[in-house]
């Protein structure tokens, strides 16, 4: 088994892999730049230049050292990725090819796809709230980014899940109700992410079960909703829509909430405002249900679930890193759900 190829020498091992795939023994990998976008992945950007001079840009997305889900699965999301790009006109990147073996030259399963050559995402650190293309629009931009979002979230819960056959994102191991399935999940995984977890992610738990519903809408989720996973252009408009490795199927109001409870963390809990431009949750939600034609009923329900389900890799990180008592990176999500739940 061939270990794992460290950073740094990635471009060697990539020109290998790119010289099989291409069958063309000239062609070179020239650069390979890590971006900062999410931990929960490896994601690099890198060029191949074929015998003939030629580049191509392209993305590189493997896991990380340490997972930190316990189901991470790189052929999950280019499936998905692959499924929606036929059955839907949202800017998904396309995959070029996958190896979930591990038995390779950079010694880990990685996939590798098209890179989106126009456009920028928000800042997530710092907040796009006081740094990056979000924060250096004006208010109409910010604007039209927030409602693009929305618009791009309502267009994935409008895909058909079987004619997309996306159906394989369900989970009957952990229940045979949507909500039920998904909170056994993270229960599942907040407890495999660490020893011990805070009494907070518990309780929290228990109140996802005593509240339970059943949802208007079981739809197709991105999973990871929120401007920092969308390339906009100059103009604002949409050049890219990324970051399907937590898809999954259930209630519609769960990418929404995610957005929503994320956004609260990037200026309210870092003890600043919104950008003048932002809209409001009021606002958010109407749009959304202008887009859908659905009703928002479940929102503080679907914020608890987020963040309990964001809690995972950052609760596996700490662990991990051995941070202790002394340092709460996942204070935000402990914060929302007591607000919530207390």
């Amino acid at each position: 088994m061939i270990e794992r190829v460290d950073e740094g020498a990635l471009a060697g091992a990539l020109t290998a892999i790119v010289r099989e795939r291409l069958a063309d023994d000239d062609a070179t990998v020239v650069e390979v730049n890590r971006t900062e976008r999410g931990f929960s992945t490896e994601t690099y950007l890198f060029t191949v230049k074929d015998g003939s001079g030629a580049s191509t840009d392209l993305v590189l997305r493997r896991p990380p050292a340490v997972s930190l889900f316990p189901d991470y699965d790189l052929r999950r999301q280019y499936v998905v990725m692959e499924r929606l790009a036929r059955a839907t006109d949202l800017p998904v990147p396309t995959g070029k090819w996958i190896d979930p073996s591990g038995d390779n030259p950079l010694g880990t399963p990685y996939l590798v796809m098209n890179r989106i050559a126009e456009g920028s995402a928000p800042s997530d650190f710092p907040s796009y709230h006081t740094a990056g293309n979000y924060f250096e629009a004006d208010e109409s931009g910010r604007r039209a980014m927030w409602f693009g979002c929305i618009d791009a979230m309502a267009r994935v819960h409008k895909v058909d899940v079987d004619a997309a056959r996306l159906g394989f994102l369900a989970m009957p191991q952990y229940g045979t109700r949507p909500l039920e399935q998904i909170v056994n999940y993270v229960d599942m995984a907040v407890h495999w992410a660490a020893d011990s977890i805070s009494p907070t992610y518990d309780r929290a738990l228990a109140w996802l079960r005593q509240n339970e519903y059943e949802p208007e809408h079981t739809t197709l989720l991105w999973g990871d909703a929120r401007m920092s996973n969308i390339l906009y252009a100059q103009d604002h408009s949409i050049t890219g829509v990324l970051d399907w490795e937590i898809a999954y199927l259930g209630d519609h109001e769960a990418d929404l909430a995610w957005m929503l409870f994320l956004d609260w963390a990037s200026s309210e809990f870092e003890g600043h405002p919104a950008l003048p431009g932002t809209p409001t949750r009021a606002e958010s939600i109407a749009r959304y249900e202008e887009q859908t034609g659905w009703k928002v009923r479940n929102l503080d329900y679907n914020e608890v679930l987020a963040a309990v389900l964001l809690a995972i890799p950052i609760i596996r990180m700490s662990a991990f890193l051995n941070l202790g008592p002394d340092v709460d990176i996942m204070g935000f999500c402990t914060a929302r759900i007591e607000q919530i739940i207390s």
